[in-house]
C-alpha cells in the first residue's frame, strides 16, 4: 500500500513534535521548555524533528488508510519505509492472511501398507523378557558367549597408558559393536584366575595423535566369571510377567499385538505424512513470509524446551555450538513444511464443513480428565477455559480432518480385510489414535519397567 499525506498534515506533526522535543533543549539563557521554535529547531537539527514527526504520524495514517480499505486483512504489522517527505510518501508492505487453493484433493490416493509382524520378533522380545529376569550363577570352567566376566583391564600403546580400568564387568555378546573389535573374542576359552595379553590395532574413532594408528598392548585379568541363567519359558514364568499371563500363548499373543499395535503407529504417521505430501502438491499456497519466521520460532523454542533450556536460549545454542541464524537456517525447511501441511489442512476443514460440536469437545475433556487419574480435577480446571477449549477444538478439527482425508485417500485402494473391510486402514480410528493414546494399554515391557 502506498499512502500519501497532506504537506498540512506533516507541518502540524513538525509543530507537535517541535513542542514535545522543547523541554530537553538546553539552550543558554533559556528555562527548559521555554525557548523559542527557531532556536529549538536549531538545537535539535531539522533532521531530528523530522524523525520525531514521523514516529507518530507514520502508523496513525497507516491505520487510517488500513480501516479505509476493507479488502485488505492485515495478520501482523507492517513494514512501513518513508519513500520521500516532500510530499510524505508511506509504503506499507503489509502481511495478509494466506491464500489457499486446494486444487483437486479428491483425487489423492495412497495405498496402504499392510502391517505383518513376524514371529521372531515375538521371539526376539520374549528372550528380552527372559534376560531380564536371568539370574548369574558362579562358574568354574572357560568363558564361553553369554557368559559375565569381571576383569581389570591395561592397555599400552608404546608404554603410554590408553586403557586402566580395575573390576570392569562385562557380558561376552557376539556381533557386539564394541571400540576395540576382537577384545571380547580374546577372553574366550579363559578361565577365573587368567591374565590374558594380547594385541589389537587402535581403532579409527580415536584421534588422539599419541594413539591414532598403532597397536594396543592389553593385559587383563579375570577376576570373577558367571553364567547367565534364564529362567524357563513356561506358564509360570508368563505369570510373573507383567500384570501376569495365564499360559505362554496369552504373553505371545500380548506381545503380537503390542508389536502390531506400534507398527500400525508408525505405518499410519507415514501414511498421515504421505497423504498431507500429496495434498501440498496439488495446492497453491501463498503465505506472508513472518508466518514462516513465526513457526520457524516455534520450532526453535521447541527444540529447546527438548533440551531443558526453554528460557535460556543463549544457553541452548551454547550447547549446540550453533548461532541463531544458523539454527533457524536449518529448521526453516522443516518450518515451511509443516507450515504448508496445516494451511492445507485447514483449507479442507472449511471445504469439508468439518465442524467439533461443544458436545464433541466436552466427551474429549471428559475421556481425559478420567484417564488423568488423581490430576483429572486439575486437567479439567485447565482445559474448561476459552483457550483450553479452544485447543481441544482445534485438535478436534484435525483429527477430523485428517480422518475425512484418509477416507478420500483410501477410496478404491484399501488393503483386503484381515478382520473387517476397513483393517490395515489408517481409518478414523488410526486418526484418533494419538488423542486416545491415555487410555491404550501399556505394553508388556512398559508393565515390567
Amino acid at each position: 500500500m502506498t499512502i500519501e499525506v497532506e504537506p498540512e498534515r506533516l507541518d502540524v506533526a513538525r509543530e507537535k513534535a517541535l513542542r514535545k522535543l522543547a523541554p530537553k533543549a538546553k539552550v543558554p539563557g533559556f528555562r527548559p521548555g521555554k525557548a523559542p521554535k527557531n532556536m529549538v529547531l536549531t538545537y535539535f537539527g531539522e533532521e531530528r524533528v523530522l524523525d520525531e514527526a514521523l514516529d507518530v504520524l507514520v502508523p496513525d495514517v497507516y491505520r487510517e488508510a488500513l480501516e479505509a480499505d476493507e479488502t485488505i486483512d492485515a495478520i501482523a504489522r507492517p513494514r512501513l519505509v518513508v519513500e520521500t517527505t516532500e510530499p510524505l510518501v508511506v509504503k506499507a508492505t503489509i502481511p495478509v492472511r494466506p491464500t489457499v487453493e486446494l486444487g483437486d484433493y479428491l483425487s489423492v490416493r495412497v495405498p496402504v501398507e499392510p502391517i505383518l509382524v513376524d514371529d521372531a520378533r515375538v521371539d526376539d522380545t520374549l528372550q528380552v523378557l527372559r534376560k531380564r529376569a536371568s539370574t548369574l550363577e558362579p562358574i568354574e570352567r572357560e568363558l564361553a558367549w553369554q557368559d559375565v566376566a569381571r576383569i581389570d583391564v591395561l592397555g599400552t600403546v608404546e608404554a603410554e597408558k590408553m586403557v586402566d580400568q580395575k573390576d570392569v564387568e562385562i557380558q561376552l555378546i557376539e556381533d557386539r559393536d564394541v571400540l576395540f573389535p576382537g577384545f571380547e573374542e580374546a577372553l574366550l576359552g579363559h578361565k577365573k584366575g587368567d591374565s590374558v595379553q594380547f594385541t589389537l590395532p587402535v581403532p579409527e574413532e580415536v584421534k588422539s595423535e599419541k594413539f591414532a594408528g598403532k597397536q594396543c598392548d592389553f593385559v587383563v585379568n579375570i577376576t570373577e566369571t558367571k553364567e547367565e541363567i534364564l529362567p524357563e519359558l513356561n506358564d509360570e514364568f508368563a505369570k510373573a510377567v507383567g500384570e501376569g499371563f495365564e499360559t505362554v500363548d496369552a504373553l505371545r499373543q500380548r506381545i503380537h499385538a503390542d508389536i502390531e499395535r506400534a507398527e500400525e503407529q508408525q505405518r499410519d504417521n507415514r501414511y498421515h505424512d504421505e497423504i498431507l505430501t500429496q495434498l501440498v502438491e496439488r495446492a497453491t499456497i501463498e503465505f506472508p513470509p513472518v508466518m514462516l519466521d513465526i513457526e520457524v520460532d516455534r520450532l526453535v523454542h521447541e527444540h529447546a524446551r527438548q533440551m531443558g533450556d526453554e528460557h535460556n536460549m543463549e544457553s541452548y545454542l551454547a550447547s549446540i555450538g550453533k548461532t541463531s541464524e544458523e539454527v533457524r537456517e536449518e529448521l526453516r525447511p522443516i518450518a515451511d513444511t509443516r507450515l504448508r501441511r496445516s494451511l492445507v489442512l485447514s483449507q479442507l476443514t472449511g471445504a469439508e464443513n468439518i465442524e467439533a460440536a461443544a458436545e464433541e469437545i466436552e466427551a474429549e475433556i471428559d475421556k481425559m480428565t478420567a484417564s488423568a487419574g488423581e490430576q483429572g480435577a486439575q486437567l479439567r480446571q485447565l482445559f474448561d477455559s476459552e483457550n483450553g477449549r479452544d485447543t481441544i477444538r482445534r485438535n478436534l478439527l484435525t483429527r477430523k480432518t485428517l480422518a475425512r482425508l484418509v477416507e478420500i485417500a483410501t477410496q478404491d485402494g484399501g488393503v483386503a480385510a484381515a478382520t473387517g473391510a476397513n483393517a490395515g486402514k489408517p481409518t478414523k480410528k488410526a486418526a484418533k489414535k494419538k488423542a486416545a493414546a491415555p487410555d491404550a494399554p501399556e505394553t508388556v515391557e512398559q508393565q515390567i519397567q
